[in-house]
């Protein structure tokens, strides 16, 4: 395991070798003094005159390997540019085998914002020991007294704070009908603002998305944010409708239309007549089922199963699918004049793994909700999460989106026996996420695109990826989970499959 130092060199640094009676040896050497590091990379803002005879000096009274990286700063409390060169040299010090390394972020070097950033780092994005020294207290690991769970912190720190907008005409102004919309990630903004411009007029939207993306939840903000907010919001499921009963669902039937049609029923549309219709998975509507939808939407009118004469409707539509509607078209799955009578406003809800800055918000949302629906169970303990377990879930990929982690977060409170959630406790609570190398192997046909060396690539990628997470990083226990005959043979495979560690 190396042993790593990262540091900025400071003007105390800089000043050891001349002015060393007044200053002592300054923060780094005497980190080096004080405890052994295989290396040490320093980075330094000042011109390599400076910096370059201090490096010759650090050499000739330490064993320890010295770097100087050169990283012009267009001020000492840039944060943005601070992150990005503070990240540069940590992923130069990790490499390609970033578990075999011990790192150490030195607080005391620099300026604040300096210090401030390897505390960000070491907290969450790097794991790493933050250690601080003084001529009186010598060289100690820092005490910070928090943990630090903020995956948005990047974007924090790359960017100048923005201000929102107001007064314009042809902005709209602030709603709380989107207020249960988690979210801090730029791109939701973006699609929250739209969806505030479009929910005030009249025309028809399109929601695509992945499943457990929040399409509902978005089309029920749109409906309270619009004109027919004291209307009907009507959610039909078009997925779940047997093929036979499409149009009785949506358009209604008279009594005696077919034969268990005992009494009269209005349809969804009628339903959601001055309000809003929000057909969900409208990609699963059969073909003949489209005919029909777009004939009412085109004419504003409806006719019930057995009967003959129109009904007149007022329904705004908002149409929600978790497919690209423009393949199924390509497909002949899809009407592609429906497609084009519905996608006046298309929005796209971006998945979760796409939202940076937002799961750590979620998870605190999906928490208290998970805390509140139990409330008033037998044996109700509010839960909250180690700092372990939820850097876990910082970390899963989350295919089912908002949903999973919300249903995960169920699971982990009722596997917890105390009221905190460790990792061991959200690492059974999550599912296995869907892939290739999870499929069937055995059975599958020869010729047309069979690839032996790709399918066994996909099983080693899959199980080395599993024992990489269940040992925690630890290779040589990873190696020993995969029956590898030594840390070195499992090192050659995860490059070899390309495993990321």
């Amino acid at each position: 395991m190396r042993k790593v130092l990262l540091a900025w060199v400071g003007r105390t640094d800089l000043r050891a070798p001349t002015e060393g009676d007044q200053v002592g040896v300054g923060p780094i050497a005497q980190a080096l003094d004080a405890r052994a590091f295989d290396e040490a990379y320093l980075l330094s803002d000042y011109d390599a005159k400076m910096s370059g005879p201090y490096a010759k000096w650090l050499r000739a009274r330490t064993k320890t390997r010295i770097e100087i990286l050169e990283e012009k700063l267009s001020g000492p409390t840039q944060f943005g540019e601070i992150h990005e060169a503070a990240v540069r040299s940590v992923d130069r010090v990790l490499g390609k085998h970033p578990h075999d390394v011990a790192l150490s972020f030195h607080l005391s070097p620099g300026t604040p914002a300096m210090a401030a950033v390897w505390i960000l780092l070491g907290k969450t994005r790097f794991p790493a020991e933050l250690i601080e020294s003084s001529k009186d207290h010598g060289v100690r690991t820092a005490a910070v007294p928090f943990d630090i769970s903020a995956d948005f912190i990047p974007d924090l720190l790359r960017e100048k704070d923005e201000r929102l907008r107001a007064g314009s005409a042809a902005t709209p102004s602030e709603t709380p009908e989107f207020a249960d919309i988690i979210h801090r990630s730029k791109v939701m903004a973006r699609l929250i603002e739209r969806a505030r411009r479009v929910a005030v007029r009249n025309v028809p939207v399109l929601v695509e998305g992945e499943s457990g993306t929040g399409k509902e939840m978005l089309a029920r903000a749109i409906h309270r944010a619009s004109t027919r907010r004291d209307k009907p919001f009507v959610a039909v499921n078009c997925g779940a409708i047997p093929a036979h009963l499409v149009e009785s669902e949506l358009f209604g039937h008279e009594k005696g239309a077919f034969t268990d049609a005992k009494t009269s029923r209005e349809g969804y549309f009628e339903a959601a007549n001055k309000g809003t219709l929000f057909l969900d998975e409208l990609g699963e509507l059969p073909g003949p089922a489209q005919v029909k939808l777009l004939r009412a939407i085109q004419e504003g009118e409806i006719v019930r199963l057995g009967a003959t004469k129109p009904v007149k409707v007022d329904v705004r539509i908002v149409a929600a699918t978790n497919r690209t509607l423009t393949e199924e078209i390509t497909a002949g799955r899809f009407r592609e004049d429906l497609f084009y009578r519905l996608a006046v406003a298309v929005l796209k809800l971006p998945p979760l793994r796409d939202r940076s800055g937002d799961l750590g918000l979620l998870i605190d949302h999906s928490l208290a909700q998970v805390n509140r629906e139990a409330a008033g169970e037998p044996g109700f303990k509010e839960k909250k999460l180690s700092a372990g377990a939820r850097n876990l879930l910082l970390g899963h990929p989350w295919p089912g989106n908002v949903r999973e982690l919300l249903n995960t977060l169920r699971r982990a409170a009722i596997w917890s026996e105390a009221t905190t959630i460790s990792t061991d406790d959200a690492r059974e609570a999550l599912l296995p996420a869907p892939g290739r190398a999870t499929a069937e192997v055995l059975d599958r046909p020869l010729g047309e695109g069979f690839n032996l060396a790709e399918l066994l690539g996909d099983v080693a990628r899959h199980y080395l990826s599993r024992a990489m997470e269940e040992a925690h990083g630890n290779k040589t226990q990873a190696a020993a989970l995969v029956g590898a005959a030594s840390y070195q043979t499992l090192t050659n495979w995860l490059e070899k499959y390309k495993v990321q560690t």
